[in-house]
């Protein structure tokens, strides 16, 4: 498996803008398709954006539409998530996860993925 760990989370106010990243170490990164998922307090865990192995296809939850991009660099083993425009109902811990299954397509659910990372925080505040 691929081992995952997120950075870039902080404390920002609305309005703002952060980029998280996803760098992996193990086997083969592009042969992964990406995930990010986060949970709030008190909240269960959601999705937020997705990514194919080769980066040709991105898929995102509603309220990241228009605000979140994913991307990823293959020759550097990363994933971003560039996220503008922040609110204070972003804040939670973001984590990122890969899937070596069917890594051509766009997974969402968390029972997709088979790596996970540990999470990195991210806060808005109003």
């Amino acid at each position: 498996q691929v081992q995952l760990v997120e950075s870039g989370g902080g404390l920002v106010q609305a309005g703002g803008s952060l980029r998280l990243s996803c760098a992996a170490s193990g086997r083969t990164f592009s042969y992964y398709a990406v995930g990010w998922f986060r949970r709030a307090p008190g909240k269960e865990r959601e999705f937020v954006a997705s990514i194919t192995a080769s980066g040709s296809a991105t898929y995102y939850t509603g309220s990241a539409k228009g605000r979140f991009t994913i991307s990823r660099d293959n020759t550097k083993n990363t994933v971003y998530l560039q996220m503008n425009n922040l609110k204070p109902e972003d804040t939670a811990v973001y984590y990122c996860a890969g899937s070596s299954i069917a890594a051509g397509n766009i997974r969402i659910r968390p029972s997709d993925f088979q790596s996970w990372g540990q999470g990195t925080q991210v806060t808005i505040s109003s």
